[in-house]
């Protein structure tokens, strides 16, 4: 089972790749002049194939001048894709609509392509003597302000040049220029003498109406010398020769905006224009709350994408909108510059229901056809529907519904203020109870209490027993405001006492003493020096002792 899951795998994945693969077709330019050469381009990524096209099928209609191919290999997330390109040199053997047939590459077929070929102007004959001259032109010598213009400047040479060739850049005063794509190599033959060709193709948009000059342009290369060296050293270095040749200025007549152009609408003058739109979602799946982007293009044939307005903004009730930056594009085409604008904005309904969306117009002039046109979209109405995720705010049915819905929230609220009441008034009498307390509490005595240390005291010294008298006695002189030596200097029959406890506690004849005298010299110390509480009964000592 799984041998023939591998083999079907393996099956499939054979046959996605013979679908995959092809060969595909494209020229470099679709207009030619008589003489000059197109360079087609066959690409292929199929890499069981090998060997090359068949050009036969070409024979009758181009001359091959020159094939070359290119290996590519492109790494994309992680995939390595191999391609295969061949770049053959056609020269048409004949003017008008010239069909490139179909080629083929194993079992794939390439798509056939048509180029124009018209005929070629006569060069002037000074310039067929040269080796090195230049070829300026316009499209059009009459465009309206801010319209375009395309200057094609075509390098022709017949000999061979080394790398340090230029080209002085292209400046205009009051016109914006802007470069079509990178220069072109291909090859024409004039009388009967091969040339390789540059050129370079650049749009202008004038800025002012009134008479514009554009400059002459300087080319300067060194010519490679073919001829052999003088001292006969085939490997000596060959001196060159350093040419420059110019073009003549031109100029271009530049209209003002036509007398009929609306005053308060900006002026855009183009060849084509085209304006689209796109929804995501699309627009009948809108619901309350949803997020709707919509996107609005707007592209002009024969203008730069900065030359293009805003377009209206979507500002309706029932609609939050929130506009995206406009992305903005160049591309190149065999007509010039084609500029698009695209402005994005997300739009979120707020009520369900028919939401009317105005038409999109857009004024222009028509460069091609020399009148105003305009093109718009349609108005359209877009259908909300409710969103069952969101709870949607709606009318009350009845007077009753919104009586009980009132009498709800009014019970809320009392209940509220109630309890806000309670716990004021509870924070007032304790704060009111709080205040009359005394600011020091009187520490709570610890330990027992003179009369029960005294009795302890007397029970000992009844009892003859000296370790426990002199434990009570101890307790009790903790008690009293002077140290028991102190009353002992002071007072002899304390001091005998004490004498005798003391050595009955360290003889051995301590089991024979007699408490009585003990007891009786406590009881004999005079009042006065048996206070009990020192401190008194407010818990800190008196202001004034005695």
């Amino acid at each position: 089972m799984n041998r023939f899951t591998a083999s079907l795998l393996a099956l499939l994945c054979c046959t996605v790749q013979a679908q995959a693969a092809g060969l595909v077709a494209s020229v470099d330019r679709g207009r030619l002049s008589s003489g000059e050469t197109v360079e087609l381009t066959l690409e292929s990524d199929d890499v069981t194939q090998f060997g090359k096209p068949d050009l036969a099928p070409l024979e009758p209609f181009f001359e091959v001048r020159g094939t070359r191919q290119v290996n590519q290999l492109n790494t994309l997330n992680g995939d390595n894709q191999a391609t295969t390109r061949w770049i053959v040199t056609l020269l048409p053997r004949q003017n008008g609509s010239v069909v490139i047939p179909s080629l083929q590459l194993g079992d794939a077929h390439s798509e056939p392509l048509t180029v124009q070929v018209v005929e070629g102007e006569t060069q002037d004959g000074a310039k067929k003597l040269q080796p090195v001259f230049l070829e300026v032109s316009l499209d059009q010598t009459s465009v309206y302000v801010q319209a375009q213009a395309i200057l094609t400047l075509r390098i022709y040479h017949s000999v061979s040049l080394y790398d340090d060739s230029s080209l002085t850049p292209l400046q205009i005063p009051d016109a914006r220029i802007e470069q079509l794509g990178e220069s072109r190599t291909y090859e024409k033959v004039i009388n009967d003498l091969r040339h390789g060709v540059i050129e370079m193709r650049y749009a202008i948009y004038p800025q002012h109406s009134g008479e514009l000059t554009i400059p002459a342009q300087v080319f300067s290369a060194t010519l490679v010398d073919t001829q052999p060296a003088q001292d006969g050293d085939a490997q000596a270095p060959k001196s060159g020769k350093l040419m420059r040749v110019g073009s003549p200025a031109i100029l271009l007549d530049v209209k003002a905006k036509p007398a009929t152009w609306p005053a308060d609408v900006p002026w855009l003058p183009a060849r084509s224009i085209s304006l689209s739109e796109s929804w995501n979602p699309p627009a009948d799946q809108a619901q309350v709350g949803d997020s709707l982007t919509r996107s609005l293009t707007l592209k002009a044939e024969g203008l730069a994408s900065s030359q293009l307005p805003p377009l209206p903004a979507t500002e309706i009730n029932g609609l939050r909108r929130y506009p995206d930056q406009p992305v903005l594009a160049n591309h190149n085409g065999e007509r010039g510059l084609v500029g698009s604008r695209e402005e994005r904005e997300a739009l979120v309904p707020t009520r369900s229901g028919a939401i009317e969306l105005p038409a999109v117009e857009v004024v222009w002039w028509n460069t091609f056809e020399d009148h105003l046109e305009h093109t718009s979209l349609a108005a359209q109405t877009l259908q909300v529907a409710n969103n069952p995720s969101l709870v949607v705010d709606t009318p009350a049915s009845t007077p009753q519904a919104m009586s009980s819905a009132d009498s709800e929230s009014l019970w809320w609220w009392k209940l509220s203020t109630l309890l806000l009441a309670c716990t004021t008034l509870l924070g007032f009498g304790l704060w009111w109870r709080a205040r009359w307390q005394p600011a020091i509490l009187r520490a709570a005595q610890t330990g027992p209490s003179p009369r029960t240390v005294l009795d302890e005291l007397k029970r000992a010294c009844q009892a003859n027993d000296s370790h426990a008298t002199r434990q009570a006695l101890d307790a009790w002189a903790r008690q009293q405001p002077e140290t028991l030596a102190d009353m002992a200097a002071r007072f002899v029959p304390l001091s005998d006492a004490l004498d005798g406890l003391n050595g009955a506690l360290y003889s051995e004849t301590g089991q024979y003493w007699q408490g009585d005298d003990l007891w009786r010299a406590i009881k004999a110390i005079p009042i006065a020096e048996r206070v009990q509480d020192p401190v008194g009964d407010s818990g800190l000592p008196p202001l004034y002792p005695k």
